[in-house]
């Protein structure tokens, strides 16, 4: 299996439907091995599940390669925020003030300012991190002045189709005026990216199945 020709492949796929979705390589328990032909080709744009196996993992590879853009795609735990806003230029799932509130005072401690995606929770799975489209306006009100939101992000339910999802999420980001979306994984980029998907997020397309 060629990695790069994996990636690439992805690349022409958008090109070719004249999408222009960013593509977050999502290099959760995969090492350095598997990244090291993508960040050959010069992409920079990559996701990682825990913050601590991407502390462990990202740290030294950002000695070499400064430039990476990383991207926390799982749920994170209020204890922690510091570690996430120290290693992470983007976190995607925002889902509660009190997060909203740890994250502010990370920054402040830290200081270092990120961007954040809350997490919608469009199927309303009880097992899911997120909010319902009921608590998102609530939610965004909060946390706009205290942390910079710039969109939405959804993980849809694994038995429905994925469109409705996406376009639950499109329309609720454009009812508070937000432009960034981070929706689609492996199996359905093309359909979020033709929904106007600003991040997919696509890992096993690339790398072959995990462990």
């Amino acid at each position: 299996m060629n990695i790069q020709q994996n990636f690439l492949k992805i690349q022409e796929e958008l090109k070719n439907k004249n999408l222009s979705s960013h593509i977050i390589v999502v290099t959760k328990t995969f090492d350095y091995s598997f990244i090291k032909p993508i960040l050959e080709l010069g992409h920079k744009i990559f996701g990682e599940n825990k913050v601590q196996e991407a502390k462990k993992k990202w740290d030294p590879i950002k000695l070499e390669y400064s430039n990476v853009e990383l991207h926390l795609i799982g749920s994170l735990q209020t204890n922690k925020a510091k570690d996430a806003v120290k290693l992470f230029n983007y976190i995607h799932s925002v889902d509660s003030k009190k997060l909203v509130d740890a994250l502010k005072d990370a920054e402040e401690k830290t200081v270092i300012n990120r961007k954040y995606f809350i997490q919608l929770n469009t199927g309303k799975e009880s097992q899911k991190s997120g909010v319902t489209s009921d608590e998102l306006e609530n939610l965004y009100s909060y946390a706009k002045d205290k942390i910079r939101i710039v969109g939405l992000m959804c993980i849809p339910p694994v038995n429905e189709a994925p469109d409705q999802h996406f376009k639950i999420l499109r329309d609720s980001a454009k009812k508070i005026n937000l432009s960034e979306l981070s929706m689609g994984m492996s199996s359905d980029y093309l359909t979020a990216a033709s929904l106007g998907s600003t991040y997919i997020r696509v890992g096993s397309k690339i790398f072959g199945n995990r462990n």
